[in-house]
C-alpha cells in the first residue's frame, strides 16, 4: 500500500433518531442515520401487518366493500 494516499479508519459510533447505537468501522468518527434494524418495518414484523392492511383496503375498494 502507497503511504499518504488512504483516509483515516476509525471505529464510528452510529447513531439512529429512534436512538439505539452501535459500532462499527468507518472513515468518519460518527454517523447519524434515520432508519435502523431496530426501527424498519422489515426488520420488526410491522411490514406485513402493514401488507396485509393494504390488500385487505384494496380488496374492500375493488368490491365496494366499506371498511370496519
Amino acid at each position: 500500500m502507497r503511504e499518504g494516499i488512504h483516509p483515516e479508519y476509525y471505529q464510528a459510533k452510529v447513531i439512529c433518531n429512534c436512538g439505539n447505537e452501535f459500532v462499527t468501522g468507518s472513515t468518519k468518527e460518527e454517523i447519524h442515520v434515520e432508519i435502523c434494524s431496530k426501527c424498519h418495518s422489515f426488520y420488526t414484523g410491522q411490514q406485513k401487518a402493514v401488507q396485509a392492511r393494504g390488500a385487505i383496503d384494496k380488496f374492500n375498494r375493488r368490491y365496494g366493500m366499506k371498511s370496519n
